[in-house]
């Protein structure tokens, strides 16, 4: 490099190092955007004019976060005095300071690469969420990947990028500076991350009907950061929305079903009298939710794996439900829809957020019918707020805590393999039995969830594997061994087991919403009571709840949203469905869906391979969206489902 070129003189000057870092950090960026679009492989979307999307918006997000990254820098090398920094002792400390930096760099790269094989997503409020639960994260990691390696390769790469930095940086130590000088320069510097602040979103980089086009064109610091400015995300301000009268009058006309009568004239009153005729069938409810368990795992649904074979075979034996959806993406989203029967609000599961008590729930039926609910977890129930959303909701938790060493065969961060699991709960429901009540235990598994580490010798996939087929396949053999066990109790022919999913074990798709990574199974088992069969209506996981009461012949007063699809004409069908910021309706075969900024839009979803074709705006699609999405968000928010404790 010449003496006196002008990159030269960017470099010799005392905020040389800011230019260093933002070239760092976009370079680290486009390496990172060019590998996960390859990851990314089929899912994307390779037209020209996406690739200028990912690239060319991709890096405006880039400098929008280095504004970011460098304000620390900026403000060190504004206040220290010229003497200090020009001293020979403060060499060794900025280039120490510049390995460091580099470190968090490919350190955040590597976390974004495991970041979307796990979600398919940069950054979100997922992301955030983590933060609050390190340990379980941290041993995750530690059982799922060679993080030694890892975090050395990580070390010399961060080293590699700090020798290629090491001359430049050198040359901003010889020139010196004087306070007022700096202080112009600092100022414009830090005004640029103010100015991102107040006019830059991450919805800036959505201008492609590809979602996966849309992620990369992100940047993941900005994302993660973006995502804890926004992790709750109030529906008035940000959605589309309408007067609440017309909304909750509306909402009276859709909940209305031929069993179901309001018990009120008040227009916000949503509360309806389920009416059954004949005697209340008192059975034991078991309602297994299985972790990540997608419907096309199964052979039933397609699968030529055979990883299934329990479950294949209890569908032939059960009544299965072929065509019902997921809520959302994530456990506590499957746990508020079966256990509350209420659409997925945008931002933060109701689980999750405070002043979540005392909601109508169906442990809270099942209790009022003299009941033990139990909601029984593998884990520690403090992990996504489980233990004080259940306990204070009607249920009696019980988790990990409540076994012995004696009593686990295996254990990894996430919980007891579920054969330990359902060991605890035969035990649960033996208690509530033996005090003279009926239980409804709401069980929710563990083990198919990366590392996907179970005991040895239970399956033909050995636990080293640690592959999602391995996770799914023992989850699959512990139900088997759990109904085995179970068969041999007194109060087996007296119980309905209800075994369904939280959520598919993939969420990306080519679109926001793409349906397929949404299809779950359920099948309902009670030889005694249950016929074998098919239910092939479209459901919701929120229609779960009143289905399952309405075959016990329950007669109780509902605040659920969802139906009971045995008594809803035909014709009425919808789903319900979202992430943490959109959220749709399906009614039709058409899709309206709900954004942030009032953004609306309709497509129609192919609910095979997740994609979806534009459609005109149906201003009584979208008028209906909005009513189901703000209604339950005014429902919340106004405290209208709640009973006294």
């Amino acid at each position: 490099m010449k003496p006196n070129s002008a990159c030269n003189r960017v470099f010799s000057h005392r905020f040389g190092p800011v230019a260093i870092l933002v070239l760092l950090l976009v370079a680290v960026s486009m390496v990172t955007r060019v590998a996960l679009m390859f990851y990314a492989g089929k899912e994307m979307d390779w037209g020209v004019m996406n690739l200028v999307r990912i690239f060319g918006i991709g890096l405006f997000y880039d400098l929008v976060a280095s504004s970011y990254f460098m304000v620390p820098l900026v403000i060190y090398l504004w206040l220290l005095p010229d003497k200090v920094y020009r001293h020979r002792w403060h060499k060794p400390w900025l280039h120490f300071s510049f390995m460091v930096m580099s470190y968090i760099l490919v350190f955040n790269a590597a976390s974004e690469w495991v970041f979307w094989g796990e979600f398919g997503s940069r950054f979100n409020f997922i992301a955030v969420d983590y933060l609050l639960y390190t340990q379980e994260v941290i041993r995750n990691i530690m059982e799922s990947y060679p993080v030694g390696k890892i975090l050395s390769g990580l070390t010399l790469i961060a080293l590699g990028l700090w020798w290629v930095a090491r001359k430049p940086i050198n040359r901003s130590l010889t020139e010196p500076s004087r306070f007022v000088p700096r202080t112009v320069v600092a100022i414009a510097l830090l005004v640029l991350p103010a100015l991102s602040f107040y006019l830059v979103t991450n919805k800036y980089k959505e201008q492609s009907e590809n979602t996966v086009v849309n992620q990369l064109a992100g940047n993941g610091i900005y994302e993660f950061f973006s995502a804890n400015r926004n992790n709750e995300l109030d529906y008035a301000t940000f959605y589309a929305n309408r007067p609440n009268e017309v909304v909750f009058k509306h909402l009276r006309q859709l909940l209305q079903t031929p069993d179901a009568h309001f018990i009120s004239d008040d227009p916000f009153n949503l509360a309806r009298e389920i009416r059954h005729t004949g005697p209340e069938q008192k059975l034991n409810v078991v309602l297994i939710s299985i972790e990540s368990m997608s419907a096309d795992f199964m052979d039933t649904f397609g699968n030529n794996q055979h990883i299934t074979p329990v479950l294949d075979d209890l569908a032939k034996k059960s009544l299965l439900f072929t065509n019902l959806y997921a809520s959302g993406t994530r456990t506590v989203r499957g746990l508020e829809a079966l256990s509350l029967s209420l659409p997925p609000t945008p931002g933060q599961s109701i689980v999750r957020r405070p002043d979540n008590e005392n909601l109508f729930s169906l442990g809270y039926v099942f209790k009022q019918k003299g009941y033990d609910s139990q909601f029984l977890y593998g884990g520690y129930g403090y992990f996504d707020n489980m233990n004080q959303f259940f306990s204070s909701n009607s249920y009696r938790v019980v988790d990990r805590t409540a076994l012995s060493k004696e009593d686990i065969h295996f254990e990894n961060v996430w919980g007891v393999a579920d054969e330990d699991l359902f060991t605890l709960s035969l035990r649960e429901m033996d208690q509530a039995v033996a005090s003279g009540k009926p239980f409804f235990s709401h069980i929710m598994t563990v083990s198919n969830h990366r590392p996907y580490t179970y005991p040895e010798g239970r399956i033909d996939i050995p636990p080293t594997a640690k592959s999602r087929e391995g996770g799914v396949k023992y989850t699959d053999w512990a139900i088997g061994d759990f109904l085995r066990r179970a068969s041999k109790k007194p109060w087996f022919d007296n119980t309905v087991f209800v075994i369904t999913a939280d959520h598919c074990a993939a969420s990306a798709g080519k679109t926001a919403i793409p349906v397929n990574r949404y299809h779950i199974p359920m099948m309902i088992y009670s030889p005694k009571h249950i016929q074998p069969g098919k239910m092939e209506r479209l459901m919701g996981q929120i229609d779960i709840a009143p289905t399952l009461l309405g075959m016990l012949n329950f007669s109780y007063t509902s605040h659920f949203f969802g139906y009971d699809i045995n008594q809803l004409e035909p014709g009425r069908e919808r789903l319900l469905m979202g992430t943490y910021q959109d959220v749709a309706l399906i009614r039709d075969g058409k899709m309206a869906i709900l954004s942030p900024r009032r953004q609306v839009k309709e497509d129609k979803p192919n609910f095979a391979d997740g994609s979806a074709d534009p459609l005109p705006i149906e201003p009584a699609l979208v008028d209906e969206t909005i009513d189901w999405y703000q209604g339950a968000s005014e429902v919340f928010r106004r405290k209208l489902s709640r009973h006294t404790p």
